[in-house]
């Protein structure tokens, strides 16, 4: 599970790494050899990015009656039977829709499963409300969500659309990248 656990003020915070999505798969982003406090260490800059990275495109477990014939579970096999009180299971279930095509109404199921990843960000106060957009493009056979982060004024603390599964996940162009 994803805990953002909050540290007493005299402790040094830890900063998790950057995660980069290259359309594929993720990695850990290094700084450039020149960069002026950390050079060459991993880069931890953008740490709500990477959560929303983790929480959207991690595969989720579901239930044997969510699975069509021929799919394989995802996700950890331990959210199945070790989750603790208050803990949710981490991912999404977007990788269901992989083998769908887009058919009327898709954008709902899309935009559902994305919140209900989303939501362990909320749980924890990293953010109070998100919202997510989806939208069909069949003409180039895609599905771009939309999704936003608001923090506790009010104010947008994450915006970024990801253009996903019927490429594979192949079009988020270095999400993180500077």
């Amino acid at each position: 599970m994803l805990r953002i656990i909050p540290l007493d003020d005299g402790e040094e915070p830890y900063r998790a790494p950057d995660l980069g999505w290259d359309g594929f798969s993720g990695d850990l982003i290094l700084n450039s050899l020149t960069h002026s406090t950390s050079p060459g260490d991993f880069r931890a800059e953008q740490g709500l990015a990477t959560q929303v990275l983790i929480c959207l495109m991690t595969d989720r477990r579901v239930e044997a009656y969510e699975l069509r014939d021929g799919d394989v579970n995802k996700g950890w096999v331990g959210d199945s039977f070790d989750l603790g009180p208050g803990e949710t299971a981490i991912g999404s279930k977007l990788w269901l829709l992989r083998r769908s095509a887009l058919y009327e109404g898709i954008e709902t199921l899309a935009e559902t499963y994305a919140l209900e990843a989303l939501q362990p960000l909320i749980d924890q106060g990293a953010a109070v409300r998100a919202t997510v957009t989806a939208t069909a493009d069949r003409r180039a056979n895609r599905l771009d969500l939309a999704i936003a982060l608001y923090g506790r004024d009010g104010t947008q603390s994450f915006n970024k659309t990801f253009e996903i599964l019927w490429r594979q996940i192949d079009g988020v162009d270095r999400p993180l990248a500077r």
